[in-house]
């Protein structure tokens, strides 16, 4: 809707409350086009219009697309009575209303995720139809054989008769611990603890690296946060993987 009110347009960056819109456009900081805005309730286009505060434009961003490093102890949820959320480490200069995980690890699971308002971007990296494969690396506790590699890479049956996608396993043999690069497919409830479950093996650590063709940010600190930027939203959606070196 490009279209809005001038107060709904800083309201829904985060920037200005309504309240504050009233009293910036009284004192003359906001400014539509280089003139003085005439009132908050003055109609924009967000598509033609340049609008300024105190003398700085502000652009207008319908959607907002994160990257997360989620530490262990975080929930992927909106709200949780019990647990800090992933929404609880989004700095204040990057939330906005409407923010949500596109996609949930577990409690004790960590690394990259996406958060976003774009409920339609968040139904393409969802959607079975996609296939937007996801990156993890998991710290066995026992060796992966290569006829456990084998049946991963067929499709491993669970323990309930449900069989999984084909997986891309990749073992990083310069660890002093075990240690594989695991790519999936599909996002079934604890899919990776129950994949190597069924191999009896264990998994005492986990943590998602890549979404699509998007690596998580090395520099990115666990329980950081920071934009995603346009070119880097576009590798998302890529559905093909490169093999391990």
């Amino acid at each position: 809707m490009p279209v809005m009110r001038l107060d709904r347009f800083f309201s829904s960056q985060d920037i200005l409350t309504r309240k504050e819109v009233k009293s910036f456009v009284k004192l003359g900081m906001i400014q539509v086009n280089r003139i003085p805005a005439s009132s908050p309730e003055q109609r924009i286009d967000t598509e033609k219009d340049q609008i300024s505060l105190n003398g700085n434009e502000v652009p207008y961003e319908p959607y907002l697309y994160l990257m997360l490093n989620k530490p262990q102890g975080v929930v992927s949820a909106t709200e949780d009575t019990r647990n800090p959320t992933v929404l609880d480490l989004v700095p204040p200069e990057y939330f906005r209303s409407g923010l949500f995980p596109a996609g949930r690890l577990d409690k004790d699971t960590v690394g990259f995720v996406l958060l976003t308002n774009d409920g339609d971007f968040a139904h393409e990296i969802l959607s079975p139809k996609k296939h937007v494969p996801k990156t993890y690396l998991v710290r066995l506790d026992g060796p992966l054989t290569p006829e456990g590699i084998r049946r991963l890479e067929q499709g491993i049956e669970l323990a309930d008769g449900s069989l999984c996608q084909p997986a891309e396993v990749f073992l990083r043999e310069d660890e002093t611990e075990p240690l594989c690069e695991m790519v999936l497919r599909e996002g079934k409830y604890h899919q990776i603890k129950r994949m190597f479950g069924v191999l009896d093996l264990g998994v005492i650590w986990l943590k998602r690296t890549k979404i699509g063709g998007l690596c998580l940010d090395e520099k990115l600190p666990e329980g950081g946060c920071r934009k995603i930027l346009h070119k880097e939203k576009e590798k998302i959606l890529c559905t093909y993987t490169m093999p391990v070196e």
